[in-house]
Formats: C-alpha cells, sequence, structure tokens
C-alpha cells in the first residue's frame, strides 16, 4: 500500500447499507467528489445482470448518475461494488474491465461481520491498495 485516502464515514456507510439491501446479488454504484477531489456523494446504480458473481452497471442508471455529476460540478472519483461471498480482492474480471484508471475502485465484502471495505487502483491490469480511513 502505498497511496492513503480518504472517505467519510457517513459515504461509506451508505455504501455499505446498499450492498447490504442488494445481497445475495452484486451491489454497485458510483462516488462523485466535489472541486477539491473530496467525496461528496455515493450513486447507488442497479446490477442489470442481476448476479451474485458479476456486475454490470443499469445502462440508463449509469447514464443519469453521470449527468448528475457533471451538472452538479462534482468530478468521477470512485466506483464500487461487493463481493456477497467473498473476500474484497479484484477478481480478473474486475482488472480486465477496469476503464477508469484515474477512479479508485472500492470493493466490499459481504463474507465476514462487519463486512470489509478496501480501496485499489487499477492501471493497465496493475493493482495497488490504498490504505482506505474512514473519517467522521
Amino acid at each position: 500500500m502505498n497511496e492513503e485516502v480518504t472517505l467519510p464515514a457517513v459515504l461509506g456507510e451508505e455504501i455499505l447499507a446498499h450492498c447490504r439491501a442488494v445481497r445475495p446479488e452484486e451491489g454497485c454504484g458510483l462516488v462523485a467528489a466535489d472541486a477539491s477531489g473530496r467525496p461528496v456523494a455515493v450513486i447507488p446504480i442497479a446490477n442489470a445482470l442481476h448476479s451474485p458473481v458479476r456486475y454490470q452497471m443499469d445502462t440508463r442508471e449509469q447514464f443519469d448518475a453521470m449527468k448528475r455529476i457533471r451538472r452538479e460540478g462534482w468530478s468521477l472519483w470512485g466506483i464500487f461494488h461487493s463481493h456477497p461471498h467473498s473476500e474484497p480482492s479484484p477478481s480478473p474480471t474486475d482488472i480486465r474491465l477496469a476503464y477508469y484508471p484515474e477512479c479508485y475502485y472500492l470493493i466490499v465484502g459481504l463474507s465476514t461481520d462487519p463486512p470489509k471495505l478496501r480501496c485499489f487502483t487499477m492501471v493497465d491490469g496493475r493493482v495497488s491498495e490504498a490504505a482506505l480511513t474512514l473519517v467522521p
């Protein structure tokens, strides 16, 4: 881990709540940041695959979320999804489909109680974990 990332605890709780609510399917969504780069909003998006092992964001909801991010003057900070039955580590599919190198990838592992939330960067197939701290 060579990078430290902070996320407001309230946003971390929103991510966990969404992922728990859609379990046993993988939950997914976006995290937006303000002009200073500080995460300010979680935007849950339906998993169009309704799968416990894969996710694909609903196209319409993702489009609407990106419009909202632009309208608010925000930027895309992160992409999150859950692993309902396994550790929160990037799968080969997660790595292959990591198309946003400028974003953080947050993965929730729901196989433990409490769930684990981890943060990664994925660039050209290279994965690095960032030390994630939830702040008040």
